[in-house]
């Protein structure tokens, strides 16, 4: 039993990466499916795919790797708000991860986005993720 999925999905992602794998395979939910599309098209990861089965459903990415050193888009992934200490921020407060270089992913009121797309729309929320 998993008690915090989103960091066993951040965890898949960066153990794929070290073992050199091409295809991960996460259990779904609507919360993965979002940070997956988030991650898509930021052009941390190559492809992904939702399959449907009789549980709750997998989604299968295709990690992306620089084609000449081998080195993984997704240099680092951080869990920041976890189950057992929340963390929310203002739009105002958001602050620029890896100068500028990296995102972070905010779940608010008006759906899963980062952290730009946030305070662009100016809306808070917890941040469940940093990415770069």
């Amino acid at each position: 039993m998993v008690t915090d999925p989103i960091a066993d999905f951040l965890t898949r992602i960066r153990n794929a990466q070290m073992a050199n794998h091409r295809i991960v395979e996460i259990p779904a939910s609507k919360l993965k499916k979002r940070i997956t599309e988030i991650l898509y098209d930021k052009g941390y990861i190559l492809k992904y795919k939702f399959e449907e089965d009789n549980k709750q459903g997998l989604i299968k990415i295709a990690l992306k790797y620089d084609p000449q050193t081998k080195v993984p888009a997704i240099q680092d992934l951080q869990r920041i708000s976890r189950p057992g200490l929340r963390q929310y921020s203002k739009p105002e407060d958001f602050k620029r991860i890896k100068n500028g270089l990296g995102i972070a992913i905010i779940s608010t009121s008006k759906g899963v986005m980062t952290d730009k797309e946030a305070k662009l729309q100016n809306v808070g929320g917890e941040v469940v993720c940093f990415v770069y």
